[in-house]
């Protein structure tokens, strides 16, 4: 697709000089915008659960990893875990099941569970499109709110770069 600048330049390259040269002497407010994630803290556990902890330090939301969803195949149904429950890390708090298998969804850290993606329920395959993505339309499974044993939970679990290492070894095996 042509940009706005280059169909202006071949419908009307004299038009397109005066734009560029009066542009110059204007001086318009420019509003930064930055598309870097406001997520603070993204962790990774071994078995393929992620968790992006707010800047607060007292609420996160969860997921399985963009990794795991590739390696399940088509998702095609997601067990949710019950808000209000309270879990330690590793608890199973619901479960994948895709066209190749079926696997647990465990909690990342020890958290209560405040609100479930209902999305996942009418369109499971939405984990494997946006698995990672924590929005509206996103493939996350629970919002959480993050107790003091899971903040300690929380230092045992891998970075993006720790979890990318990983991911490739494991690939190797």
């Amino acid at each position: 697709m042509a940009s706005i600048a280059r169909c202006l330049r071949a419908a009307r390259p004299a038009a397109f000089s005066a734009v560029v040269r009066n542009s110059a002497a204007r001086t318009i407010g420019v509003r930064a915008f930055s598309v870097t994630a406001t997520n603070e803290i993204r962790k990774y556990t071994k078995e393929h659960e992620w968790i992006d902890l707010s800047a607060d330090k007292k609420t996160g939301v969860l997921g399985i990893s963009e990794y795991a969803a590739k390696q399940l195949g088509d998702i095609v149904y997601v067990e949710l875990p019950e808000e209000g429950k309270e879990v330690q890390a590793g608890d199973s708090i619901g479960a994948v099941e895709s066209v190749k298998s079926a696997s647990d969804i465990n909690a990342p850290v020890s958290c209560k569970i405040t609100q479930i993606n209902l999305v996942l329920e009418e369109k499971p395959g939405t984990i494997n499109q946006v698995a990672e993505d924590d929005s509206h339309g996103g493939g996350w499974i629970a919002k959480v709110q993050v107790t003091e044993e899971g903040l300690k939970d929380l230092e045992k679990l891998m970075d993006v770069a720790a979890y990318e290492e990983f991911t490739v070894a494991e690939g190797e095996k």
